[in-house]
């Protein structure tokens, strides 16, 4: 069978309308290079074009080429014109290559030569110092300009957009975005808004945030494809004009992550509800802190011995008996049956821990009691003393919290759970420790209540002789007080010989967040018969009180 032969010249394509991509065949057939399309026979009538073309019998070299439809890629001749993009065909008329000119000041320096058979891309000339791909077609200071990862993507989204907007490419792919962008950052910030349109995938998802981080802030936004679709090409190949310029529009101003733009949050100011507090049982605290909120992690410290337990079960009771909110104790240091005597033996107003002196209460009377503070079911105890793995605890924390929905939680004490990781550094221990909280806290909104302990202050004065305690004497870590909204210090001279003195416990705000007061906010004078704390805000007038007017209590 004898071979057809091409005649030397192209006629217009009835299929794409091209003017010149049709090659016709001695015997009559024809094919159209730009779409691709093949005649058998060849419509008579047809003028032949004047320009005469050579016979392809290799590629030609890297400024060759013609202009023609990409029809590897569905772009249309004029577009490829446009953008200066020409085409090869190989000796049996297949499309070979697509060749894309680079430029510096509007004079080529560079030819991109994408190989169609096997993808693979070589350069003629040097791109370096010269603009994005298509930045010699469009004068700085325009609307909008849309940044993408290729060349393909950049005439695919000129079209989808109706050819109205400029885009450009990257020169070297998402590896290589930033760079290229810095190179014609001052073009690329004369544009009022930048629109980044990356590949849907890892690699691009993480160039277009780092793209969008050195553009001035607030010009840039993001463009998010729709699932299904990896690039602007492949979008215009499927014919989904429509879902791509929603896309575009709905594209996001670029804000990194933990950075928001106040303009835009008005309406959550003026719609933002009064922060909910719980008061403090006592009356001088809640001047200096304005109550206790969720959402806050407020750290309970003082010395050995100076009353940390009496507070802490007086909070707990409080918080049981005063909100309807549920209530969770992690005790370190004592099993549930210790907690929960404890917390009744606020209720009783008496020492219940002592065998003596619950065998004067009846088990109807206990029964009632129980029922009143823990009836309810709003009450989790951890249940397990001594089991203080670190990572067991941070998970049974998070049920509390999650699990129970306990808006509060009691955690006694912080060094417990420092001796479960003690690897020789405690301060790196209870940073750790400190940052898990506060994540906690942040991500939760729960209140959590932590106790801790005083590091051993140096000279002949403990703080069970009552020193004045400041943030410095935290133990093991300046990250206690960086991360705690509120920090309470029991202060107590237990060696006192006034016997008064010795049983009164100041409380002295270190620091507030909230409310920036800080300084001796009360005293609680400890009842030896009912074990409970009294308040007396007037800590001078308490020690001055005479005989004949004896302190109650």
């Amino acid at each position: 069978m004898q071979q057809s032969k091409f005649v030397k010249y192209h006629v217009p394509c009835p299929q794409c309308e091209s003017h010149d991509a049709v090659s016709v065949n001695e015997d009559g057939s024809a094919k159209c290079f730009s779409c691709d399309s093949f005649f058998p026979k060849y419509s008579t009538g047809v003028q032949s074009m004047d320009k005469p073309i050579p016979k392809i019998d290799k590629p030609l070299n890297a400024h060759g080429g013609i202009f023609a439809r990409l029809t590897d890629r569905n772009i249309s001749k004029e577009t490829a014109e446009k953008y200066g993009v020409k085409v090869i065909y190989d000796g049996a008329g297949q499309l070979a290559q697509h060749h894309y000119p680079f430029y510096i000041n509007h004079e080529q320096c560079a030819t991109k030569i994408r190989y169609i058979r096997d993808k693979r891309f070589s350069f003629e000339g040097t791109i370096q110092g010269s603009g994005l791909f298509g930045q010699n077609l469009f004068k700085e200071g325009g609307k909008y300009l849309t940044i993408v990862e290729g060349e393909c993507d950049a005439m695919a989204t000129y079209e989808l957009l109706g050819s109205k907007w400029a885009v450009v490419s990257i020169k070297r792919g998402a590896a290589a975005a930033v760079n290229d962008i810095k190179e014609s950052l001052e073009y690329v910030e004369s544009f009022g808004t930048v629109v980044i349109c990356f590949d849907k995938d890892k690699a691009g998802e993480e160039a277009a945030k780092a793209v969008a981080t050195i553009i001035k802030p607030g010009k840039a936004k993001i463009v998010t494809l729709p699932n299904g679709y990896k690039d602007p090409n492949d979008m215009l190949n499927k014919g989904r004009h429509s879902d791509f310029t929603r896309a575009w529009w709905d594209a996001q101003v670029y804000t990194p992550s933990g950075i928001i733009r106040v303009a835009d949050k008005q309406k959550d100011f003026l719609d933002r509800t009064e922060t909910a507090s719980v008061p403090y049982p006592w009356a001088g605290l809640n001047k200096k802190l304005l109550g206790l909120r969720a959402g806050e992690l407020v750290t309970l410290t003082g010395g050995t011995g100076l009353g940390k337990s009496s507070v802490t079960r007086e909070l707990e009771h409080w918080l049981i008996n005063n909100t309807k909110d549920n209530v969770g104790v992690i005790a370190l240091e004592e099993d549930w049956k210790r907690t929960v005597d404890g917390i009744l033996s606020i209720e009783a107003n008496d020492h219940l821990h002592i065998d003596t002196v619950r065998k004067n209460y009846s088990t109807e009377h206990l029964g009632t009691m129980f029922n009143k503070v823990f009836g309810s079911d709003r009450v989790f105890i951890h249940a397990h003393f001594g089991a203080n793995d670190i990572e067991a605890i941070f998970a049974k924390l998070r049920y509390l919290i999650v699990g129970c929905d306990c808006k509060w939680v009691v955690v006694d004490h912080l060094h417990m759970l420092v001796s479960s990781m003690i690897d020789g550094d405690e301060r790196k221990a209870i940073d750790s420790i400190m940052t898990r909280l506060r994540s906690m806290v942040e991500e939760t909104g729960a209140g959590i209540i932590l106790v801790s302990h005083l590091r051993r202050v140096e000279g002949n004065k403990g703080h069970e002789n009552g020193v004045t305690v400041s943030l410095s004497h935290l133990r093991g870590s300046n990250s206690i007080a960086q991360l705690s909204d509120c920090v309470i210090a029991l202060e107590r001279n237990q060696q006192s010989d006034d016997e008064l003195e010795s049983r009164t416990t100041n409380l002295r705000v270190l620091k507030s967040r909230y409310t920036g007061n800080v300084g001796n906010a009360t005293s609680l004078v400890y009842n030896q018969e009912t074990g409970r704390l009294t308040e007396y805000e007037d800590v001078e007038l308490l020690h001055h009180k005479t005989a004949e007017d004896k302190c109650p209590f």
